[in-house]
Formats: C-alpha cells, sequence, structure tokens
C-alpha cells in the first residue's frame, strides 16, 4: 500500500470495509459486488456480516481498480488478467503474487492465533 491508510494502524492490520472505502475512494457496495464477481478478493467475514480487509485483499482491490477505473478493462477482462496475473507475470514483467502460496500460510496463522487464544 502507498500511505493511503493515515489511521495509526500498522501496514498489514485488518480493515474494515469503510476504512478501504474512504482510502480508495471506491464505494463499499461496490467493494461487496467485486467479492462477488472476483474469488481472489475474500476478505474476512466475522460475526454479524462484518468485514475486515487484509493487506493482500487491498492489494487486490487496487488492482481491480486499477484495471477497471483507469485501465477501462471490463469486468471479464479484469478477471482475465487477474488470472493471468496470479499465474505469472503482470503487464510489467515483474512476478505477480501467488495466491496459492500465500493461502496455506494463511491459515497457519488463523490456526495459531486459534490456539493463542484458546478457541
Amino acid at each position: 500500500m502507498d500511505g493511503r491508510f493515515d489511521d495509526g494502524k500498522e501496514a498489514d492490520a485488518l480493515r474494515t470495509i469503510g476504512e478501504v472505502s474512504d482510502a480508495l475512494g471506491i464505494k463499499p457496495h461496490v467493494l461487496r459486488y467485486w467479492e462477488q464477481q472476483f474469488p481472489q478478493l475474500k476478505p474476512l467475514k466475522r460475526s454479524g456480516g462484518r468485514r475486515y480487509y487484509r493487506a493482500d485483499d487491498i492489494a487486490v482491490v487496487e488492482a481491480i481498480d486499477g484495471l477497471v477505473n483507469r485501465e477501462g478493462y471490463t469486468l471479464k477482462g479484469a478477471k482475465a488478467a487477474l488470472r493471468t496475473r496470479a499465474g505469472g507475470e503482470d503487464a510489467s514483467g515483474a512476478a505477480a503474487p501467488d495466491f496459492a502460496q500465500i493461502l496455506p500460510q494463511l491459515k497457519a496463522i488463523r490456526s495459531r492465533l486459534a490456539t493463542a487464544i484458546g478457541a
């Protein structure tokens, strides 16, 4: 993230849909719609349906926003572009994050947290 969050939280802190919406200028209903359209976007959901976005989720939102609102991609085209990036390199030639490798790490963290709090 590039400093759009001036909330005093760590860069990797969880953020609510409202915080993400305010920082990125994307309406909450658009973020919820994108969750349905893009399988890569999976914020944590707590009781009552409250969403918490991780740094990786925010990076996905920023990528979608860039493709759709800045580069003029359709949602279908943005989905294809994100699939391509997740499987290899992005348009700049830089290696894209491999979401398949991140998921097991996140599950391990969740397990350690559950053990720590006795859940």
